[in-house]
């Protein structure tokens, strides 16, 4: 026999026990367990069982467990029987499993004997191919192994007991250490306290990974060594899925109608079929209601995802804040994708949006869905997420273009990032020339849809960034956290809720901590410093990227116009139109339209034109430090005192960052913050309107 496998990591135990099957020569490596009440006959009878006696009894393993089984051997009852000789394996590295049973003639006489075997003992039939069902298409672990152990019944002085009459244990195959046995299935198990601990991490939506870590640190035990695996616990939050829909719809709808009467601002709407079943239902939150009055220029509709457990498809609108940070806008489950479906979504969407579209709206490539949005929100421009189109990639072109595809790759992210149509259109030409890609239906689809995805096509268009590789990625995490433990669909209007909220909390200390960190100016220039105390730091940091650049191009006044070039250029360049009396600005780049950041060209003119502030408008709202809802909901009614706050968080903001560079600064501001803190509470608050508004500003 070849010596045992061996794993040192857990989780490629699991793995390996799962999903790989060794070679013939090898034995076959247990896969697929099977079912427990299988009573397939191993040719175990009387005449073939070894009566032995501990002294005759050879095991496939050397172990030191005293507790071997042995002729004669009794027990009170057969379970007994079987926990011991359960005990026994799990020493040696196998599980068992009940086999045969065995009675007398007559009504009432009973069991009067028991088979337990291997695991992997007795072989699997073939099943006969059914053309009309799937097949699954996997091994059995089982091998024709013969190690078992028999019992009797007995009666001795009308006292019944079991007495073990036959016992052997070779294998024929190789046994697992005590590290690996632990991953059968016979041996993981998870306990009513662990299923209700499961259960409250699934409605607060993280991850089966992040339940696993979380339940061994509160175990103290070593990451791995759970008496269960993370497949046990999908299984387990599946099992609470098997419920009838009809009933899930209803509960839904009553914790729908239950969050509604907690919190009035809570909207949501549902549809009905012609048997009064729920078709659709939709609904956003108070707080995302906000948040979308602010940053809903541009919104991200996903609709790429299905909720597995009940097989619906779900849609999310997300954008992103001032701080660079995705937000949640709301949700929507169908039950199917349709273009008259899409289109009820979006009609609640903008339902609860009190009428207002998104400018630009990002989604995957569905052409029901893209006729629902020119239905709907004609005045919405329509843009397929480059994220989704580029994760296609390898199944569409790896083997088309083999190793060339990573040239290939690299081609056309030169050609996405392109600023003119013309050269676009061109560079395409001589890519697919060049790939010998003219009759591959991908790249013609592609190009057909060249409007809805190429940056040369879109760049007039708000994105607020989020065409960028960064925030495609952080968007993905953030709703794979709602479909990261779904449980019940009543309950998924909470989780979904707490998700949000756990994002907003870490949001907001990100926001923090992004406002306390010392802003360090580059260039001197006091459109720099003024844009410091405006935009939050996300915001600019992209700015300064784009004022450290300006320095490296020329201006040239041309008859309406300025000619901005790069000063290594010769010739080219981009136009820039500016009309100082109105304060407008703009380049033939679109970059400001596109992601509401000024770019390097329009910089450098405002620098030549000894302007040393950034005009208002070019400072946009969603990128500003105090852009909240709530400013926002109070600039009608309190206009003068939001100017005074605004004025003072972005003199705060500067005492911070000229405080921090140096010990002596620092303990200058603290003490004389803790004076004038003080004289600040001596002063009466004179209103309850300025009370309301305080309270407001004190949630930023």
């Amino acid at each position: 026999m070849k010596p045992l496998v061996r794993f040192s990591d857990p989780v490629c135990t699991e793995q390996y026990l799962d999903k790989f099957i060794m070679s013939e020569e090898a034995g076959q490596m247990m896969v697929l367990y099977g079912d427990s009440s299988d009573q397939r006959s191993l040719s175990l009878d009387d005449t073939s069982s070894t009566e032995e006696s501990p002294d005759q009894t050879r095991l496939s393993l050397e172990t030191t467990n005293d507790a071997v089984p042995y002729i004669g051997q009794r027990f009170p009852t057969h379970d007994a029987a079987y926990e011991f000789y359960a005990e026994f394996a799990r020493g040696c590295g196998f599980s068992i499993r009940r086999h045969r049973t065995e009675g007398k003639d007559g009504v009432g006489k009973g069991l009067t004997r028991r088979y337990f075997v291997c695991h992997r003992a007795g072989n699997t039939p073939v099943k006969a191919a059914n053309d009309n069902k799937p097949q699954r298409n996997r091994k059995s672990s089982r091998c024709g192994c013969q190690a078992y152990m028999r019992i009797s019944k007995t009666t001795d002085l009308g006292v019944p007991e079991w007495r073990v009459t036959g016992f052997m244990n070779h294998h024929n195959h190789e046994l697992l250490e005590p590290n690996q046995v632990r991953f059968l299935p016979a041996y993981r198990s998870i306990s009513d306290s662990d299923k209700s601990r499961i259960l409250m991490f699934a409605k607060t939506g993280i991850s089966v990974q992040q339940m696993m870590r979380l339940m061994e640190l509160e175990k103290g035990v070593e990451p791995g060594f759970l008496p269960f695996t993370e497949k046990d616990v999908r299984n387990l939050l599946q099992s609470f899925r098997k419920v009838d829909p009809e009933d899930e719809s209803i509960d839904l709808l009553r914790m729908c109608r239950s969050i509604k009467e907690k919190d009035p601002n809570f909207k949501y709407d549902f549809s009905l079929d012609s048997n009064n079943r729920l078709e659709n239902i939709a609904w956003s939150y108070a707080s995302s209601i906000q948040s979308y009055d602010v940053f809903g220029d541009a919104v991200v509709f996903d609709t790429t995802h299905r909720l597995t457990a009940f097989d619906m498809p779900l849609g999310i609108w997300v954008g992103v804040n001032n701080y660079g940070m995705p937000c949640f806008f709301g949700c929507v489950l169908l039950r199917e994708e349709t273009l008259r479906s899409y289109s009820w979504s979006l009609k609640a969407f903008l339902a609860f949006m009190n009428g207002k579209a998104p400018q630009t709206v990002l989604t995957d490539q569905n052409m029901c869905l893209k006729e629902a949005i020119n239905l709907e929100m004609p005045s919405t421009k329509h843009a397929l997420c480059i994220w989704l189109i580029v994760s296609k990639f390898p199944s569409w072109f790896n083997a088309v273009l083999g190793v060339r595809y990573n040239d290939w790759k690299a081609e056309f992210h030169r050609l996405y990032n392109l600023e003119s149509v013309e050269d676009f259109e061109l560079g395409w030409r001589d890519m697919v020339n060049s790939f010998g890609l003219h009759t591959n239906r991908h790249i013609a689809s592609l190009f057909a849809l060249r409007s809805l995805w190429a940056l040369p096509y879109l760049r007039s268009h708000v994105f607020a960034g989020m065409t960028t590789a960064g925030h495609s990625k952080s968007i993905n995490a953030f709703i794979q956290r709602f479909l990261s433990a779904q449980t019940r669909l009543a309950h998924f209007v909470e989780q979904v809720a707490v998700t949000v909220d756990f994002k907003d909390q870490a949001g907001e200390q990100q926001t923090m901590q992004q406002n306390l960190q010392n802003i360090c100016l580059k260039t001197g220039a006091p459109m720099e410093a003024h844009a410091a105390t405006v935009l939050t730091p996300f915001a600019f940091s992209k700015l300064q990227e784009q004022l450290v650049l300006a320095a490296h191009y020329a201006s040239f006044q041309t008859e309406d116009s300025f000619l901005v070039r790069h000063h290594t250029k010769l010739e080219g360049g981009r136009k820039v139109y500016w009309v100082p009396r109105e304060g407008i600005i703009s380049c033939s780049c679109h970059q400001f339209e596109f992601s509401g950041i000024l770019c390097r060209h329009a910089l450098r003119v405002l620098s030549t034109g000894n302007c040393f502030q950034i005009p208002d408008r070019y400072l946009p709202h969603r990128w500003r430090r105090i852009s909240t809802p709530s400013t926002k909901s109070l600039q009608n009614t309190h206009n003068d005192h939001t100017e005074r706050v605004q004025l003072l968080q972005s003199m705060v903001s500067t005492l911070v960052t000229e405080s921090a560079k140096s010990r002596e600064r620092l303990e200058i501001a603290t003490e004389n913050v803790s004076i004038l803190l003080s004289r600040i509470r001596e002063q009466p608050i004179c209103s309850q309107g300025v009370r309301e508004l305080s309270s407001n500003q004190r949630n930023i």
